[in-house]
């Protein structure tokens, strides 16, 4: 058996990303928690903006360090976006590391471990992703994107949208019901998207509704939301579905002065505003989590009241908020008009202590309401209290609600009472 320590960093695609390597291991491996416990070092890498790849590049050098002295040393593996983006030079940069996989030979590197580990490499069975350790699991439906914004590396790093056939995820999703899964989260790079380069008509609207009548499913959860592609007949069709869909659209709005917008390139330019009136046209009571961008070059300061204003009149549940990375390689990084960094976060700051105020406003309407929660884990610190979420909160990203109670445990939903609320989280009793 192969002792396999795995660190992923960014998002959830990458996090599927991870647990389709380890079933390509197959019963060759057992997880354990610490690099020096493992045969084999597996870190999944973000390069998404320059935040990200310092913390890529720290995580890396954190755990040579960790293992150098080990002998025998474990095998260290650094894959992902990193290694997408930067390709090889990055072994010089890092010759402590083993092997780099960029993305698009990762269904290559189960069986490049087991042979530099001496192990027999199983090419006849496909192999399952394990079940979810929580009652939730993500459920990548495409790879890639075919916008071009001009402030952003994934299509250079993860290439043009690759939908995924529709047996192939409905089968996927089947797997993980019956490994425990209640909530699937699907992802993507652009969900509205899906299937567009497989020829299917209302691909995503007629995923939503296959997966819907999956039995033992109690929710759906749709990530990635381009708003250029929530359309009338898309969410009308999301409209009829009923649960296990859940009305909860994440839509990467970026900006909302349009000057702004049409530098960024967006699919969307026009009034944001316009997109949050149709979805709450039709789930009067949806919740809608957004991403904005903070000192774009260009952005003036009428450019940004005109941003601020914008979020005192969304009110979207929320919001996550971002300074701008010139990133090498993209067109914005070569642009006019760069904002200094500390503008930049001082809008950033202004935003946030906006959107603190929503969310708070938002969540204490729920206080001596009852609410279904899903179950994540057992809280690290205090035992009998456990973290889980809310429909409105999607894992990773959002707040959570922390419950106790009888008959409280991770991967149930239980009915419970929400007692307390904060600026971000909940508190619920059974």
């Amino acid at each position: 058996m192969i002792k396999v320590y795995t660190h992923s960093l960014g998002c959830p695609k990458n996090t599927v990303d991870t647990e389709n390597i380890l079933s390509g291991l197959k019963e060759h491996f057992y997880p354990v928690a610490e690099p020096g416990e493992s045969d084999v070092v597996l870190i999944n890498t973000c390069a998404f903006i320059r935040s990200a790849v310092e913390e890529s590049l720290e995580t890396i050098f954190e755990v040579a360090k960790d293992i150098e002295s080990l002998s025998p040393r474990p095998l260290l593996v650094v894959t992902g976006c990193l290694v997408s983006r930067y390709g090889s030079g990055l072994g010089r940069e890092i010759p402590e590391a083993d092997m780099f996989v960029p993305i698009a030979k990762q269904a290559d590197l189960p069986g490049r471990i087991l042979h530099m580990l001496g192990c027999p490499v199983d090419k006849e069975s496909p192999a399952s992703r394990p079940g979810p350790f929580t009652g939730y699991a993500y459920l990548k439906i495409s790879e890639g994107c075919n916008n071009r914004c001009a402030f952003c590396t994934i299509p250079s790093i993860r290439g043009r949208l690759r939908s995924r056939p529709e047996p192939e995820v409905l089968r996927e999703a089947e797997h993980l019901i019956d490994q425990g899964a209640l909530e699937l989260v699907l992802v993507s790079q652009d969900s509205t998207a899906y299937g567009r380069d497989l020829g299917y008509r209302q691909g995503l609207a007629r995923l939503a509704e296959k997966l819907a009548v999956l039995e033992g499913l109690l929710r759906i959860r749709i990530m990635y939301l381009y708003p250029s592609g929530l359309n009338e007949r898309l969410l009308a069709r999301l409209a009829e579905l009923g649960p296990p869909f859940v009305p909860y659209f994440d839509v990467p709005l970026q900006h909302a002065h349009p000057e702004i917008l049409k530098k960024m390139g967006r699919p969307f330019q026009h009034d944001p505003l316009e997109v949050l009136r149709r979805i709450r046209n039709y789930f009067p009571g949806a919740a809608i989590r957004s991403t904005l961008i903070t000192g774009y070059p260009g952005e003036k300061e009428w450019h940004f009241q005109a941003l601020l204003e914008f979020v005192r009149q969304a009110r979207v549940q929320h919001l996550g908020v971002f300074p701008f990375y010139p990133e090498e390689g993209t067109r914005a990084a070569g642009f006019s008009g760069q904002v200094p960094d500390e503008l930049k976060n001082e809008r950033r700051r202004i935003i946030m202590q906006e959107q603190k105020k929503i969310s708070r406003e938002y969540l204490q309407s729920f206080v001596q309401e009852s609410l279904d929660i899903m179950v994540d884990a057992l809280h690290p610190e205090w035992p009998g209290l456990y973290t889980g979420r809310t429909w409105f909160q999607a894992p990773e990203v959002d707040g959570l609600t922390y419950i106790s109670g009888p008959g409280v445990r991770p991967g149930k939903m239980v009915r419970a009472e929400i007692i307390s609320s904060h600026d971000y989280d909940l508190e619920a009793l059974v």
